[in-house]
């Protein structure tokens, strides 16, 4: 009995490749836009603040990110194993980022 290891392709059309290429522009654009822009900063404590410029950029580019994994790394069209091999590695660099910023957070600054 022959066993199939090859699993059958998904065929993209090139009109899906276009609109995410325009979106991927669209993003790119504005990013360049909201870098111009003060969006300000919200305090969290007197010390503490956030400023939007960032969150807003990094906001952009997840999504742009987003779109590259799915549509251009084909993980959309692929199996569950590798779907779930993406989401780990999402996962686990979710986890480094916390812990840094909890390291961060809990520092003593200006006490010294």
């Amino acid at each position: 009995m022959s066993e199939q290891n090859e699993h059958a392709h998904h065929i993209v059309s090139p009109k899906v490749y276009v609109m995410i290429l325009f979106a991927l522009i669209v993003g790119t654009a504005l990013t360049v836009l909201a870098s111009f822009v003060d969006l300000g900063e919200w305090h969290l404590t007197p010390t503490l603040a956030i400023f939007w410029n960032p969150v807003v950029a990094l906001a952009i580019a997840c999504a742009k990110a987003t779109l590259v994994v799915l549509f251009f790394m084909q993980v959309k069209y692929s199996t569950k194993l590798t779907k779930l091999t993406v989401f780990a590695g999402i996962f686990t660099f979710l986890i480094l980022v916390a812990m840094t910023l909890a390291d961060y957070i809990s520092r003593a600054w200006g006490s010294w």
